[in-house]
């Protein structure tokens, strides 16, 4: 298979990768292993993200609760009189505060799953009695705003970068009814122009240096143009949206998803940013240990930054507990007692690693076949690079149009990870069976 890089054409100028501290940052009570993890995630010798999804928690009654799992409900900074007590969720904050200072964290996002549980129908943040029933009681979208925005606030006073608020997640989701298993609220297409205009007019009439992040919507298809359409027709919204972001659910196996969807909002989306901010593998088909693990979550990767082309990519949660799920980066004890770095961790370090903020993604015309897929990127005029993902039982060889004087060639298999060789006058390529790669061609 051919590589050119001659006539390849840029897509976006990257602004980065990063993961949410949703659930698990707060469980995180050893100075040791809140260290450990820091630098595993956001160390110059770990991933070296530079994004950080930091979640605002809605709070709870424990009289009044019906999430089960103590991971998936989250103190607030806010107490039920509306008075604010900034030692509640010190744990996230702390673990927070550790990433900040590892020096390469430049996007801080602070996000809501729900409101807070006073400004809520039901009194409670797992969102209605009924499915698809907005849980925002439609008198407080005000206070929902000063609520949010006075947090954040609070933060950039106390030195915290903050550049974004996401008020919304994934509104398009039932969130509620009779089975409810985590913190979340439903919106219909006019109550989320409602809620973004509310937050517009609390930033405009505070002059806030803030920027609205969203909304975050669940997948790139159901009402996400529509999200789009109407948050666009306001000037105000426009004025402070500096960030349309979606999350990549729904399309793992159709990359013609992603390649209309990537052609729409080449046309039309004209904020500033346009982020991927959240995806996991949904359901989690592959062992956190295994290789296919890890080459199915690089090759969503590729695809979003390439097809999509999206300015930036976000996983879901960094660490999932160890006997739910399987989507983190790490899997926890539920008290951190032990953990283990899964599989999953070294596709993101295929990309965050090697290929930082201000590469550009690069479209070479390479089309994913039969399991194999190669995605390009300049890193400076005299750096390519490339990813490759082999989720195939043959080995795959890769041609250049021309010969590399100096190539670094990073290699994950099921036997190992982050294997690299240093190579010279490069012109051809053996990629193994079941491997991921990345090729620093110089």
């Amino acid at each position: 298979m051919k590589i050119s890089f001659e006539n390849a054409k840029e897509i976006k100028t990257l602004k980065g990768f990063g993961g949410s501290a949703c659930w698990w940052s707060p469980q995180v009570k050893s100075e040791k292993t809140a260290d450990e993890i820091a630098n595993l995630l956001y160390g110059d010798d770990g991933l070296k993200m530079n994004i950080y999804r930091f979640n605002v928690g809605g709070g709870y009654e424990k009289d009044n609760l019906r999430i089960e799992n103590p991971w998936r409900y989250v103190e607030s900074f806010m107490n039920k009189d509306g008075t604010f007590d900034y030692s509640k969720d010190k744990y996230a904050v702390k673990m927070m505060k550790k990433c900040l200072k590892l020096g390469n964290i430049d996007t801080l996002i602070f996000f809501a799953n729900s409101p807070h549980f006073t400004q809520t129908v039901t009194g409670q943040t797992s969102g209605g009695f009924t499915e698809h029933f907005s849980n925002l009681d439609k008198s407080k979208y005000e206070d929902f705003a000063k609520y949010l925005i006075d947090i954040a606030e609070h933060f950039i006073k106390e030195g915290y970068p903050v550049k974004y608020i996401s008020p919304i997640n994934e509104p398009q989701w039932k969130w509620g009814g009779e089975s409810v298993w985590q913190e979340g609220c439903h919106y219909e297409p006019k109550e989320v122009y409602d809620c973004f205009l509310e937050f517009a007019k609390e930033l405009e009439k505070r002059k806030s240096s803030l920027k609205l992040y969203g909304p975050e919507s669940g997948n790139i298809k159901d009402h996400t143009k529509e999200y789009y359409k109407l948050l666009s027709s306001n000037e105000l919204i426009m004025k402070y949206l500096d960030t349309f972001a979606y999350h990549s659910y729904g399309s793992d196996e159709n990359v013609g998803e992603k390649v209309e969807f990537g052609k729409w909002a080449k046309k039309n989306i004209k904020t500033p940013r346009f982020d991927m901010s959240e995806w996991c593998e949904l359901p989690c088909k592959h062992d956190t240990k295994s290789v296919e693990s890890s080459l199915i979550m690089a090759r969503i990767i590729g695809e979003d930054l390439i097809y999509t082309g999206v300015d930036s990519w976000s996983a879901w949660v960094c660490v999932n507990q160890w006997d739910n799920y399987s989507d983190g980066f790490l899997v926890a004890k539920d008290d951190f007692s032990d953990y283990y770095v899964a599989k999953r961790y070294y596709a993101m370090a295929h990309f965050s690693k090697y290929i930082h903020k201000g590469s550009k993604s690069l479209d070479i015309d390479f089309n994913t076949s039969r399991g194999f897929s190669v995605f390009a990127f300049e890193i400076n005029e005299s750096k390519k690079a490339i990813v490759a993902v082999n989720n195939s039982k043959a080995k795959r060889t890769l041609e250049f149009d021309k010969v590399f004087n100096d190539c670094d060639f990073i290699e994950t298999t099921q036997s190992f990870n982050l294997k690299e060789t240093k190579m010279q006058n490069v012109k051809k390529l053996d990629i193994k069976p079941m491997s991921l790669v990345t090729v620093i061609l110089k």
